[in-house]
């Protein structure tokens, strides 16, 4: 997967993760979830594209971290609406599964295969 890729498909998350938790912020038990789902889905998206314009390359890679880890507060969101009873999109956290391992993966590549 080329970065171009990756970065549209963080972002085609983000704007899914935007639909989906739109009517969840209606309610007083889902919303703080559905807020806090949507701030992380962007962040992904939002910091994936600013590593691409990394001035060094601990910036890139800073910045790419920041990515992954917006990446799986995301997913915890998921399981944590699905494991409350209050919502479910198992195609959604189907691919925040995915875009976790894709930016963990780049991260430790990004780190040179160490650490």
């Amino acid at each position: 997967m080329t970065p171009q890729e990756l970065r549209r498909r963080l972002a085609r998350f983000a704007r899914e993760a935007e639909a989906f938790s739109r009517p969840l912020i209606k309610s007083l038990v889902t919303q703080d979830a559905a807020l806090q789902l949507r701030r992380a889905s962007s962040g992904a998206a939002a910091n994936h594209r600013a590593a691409g314009r990394g001035r060094s390359r601990a910036e890139f890679v800073s910045k790419l971290t920041t990515s992954l880890e917006e990446a799986d507060e995301a997913l915890y969101w998921l399981e944590h609406l699905r494991d409350c009873g209050l919502a479910s999109s198992p195609v959604l956290l189907a691919e925040a599964e995915e875009l976790t391992a894709i930016l963990t993966k780049s991260v430790d590549t990004a780190r040179g295969g160490g650490r």
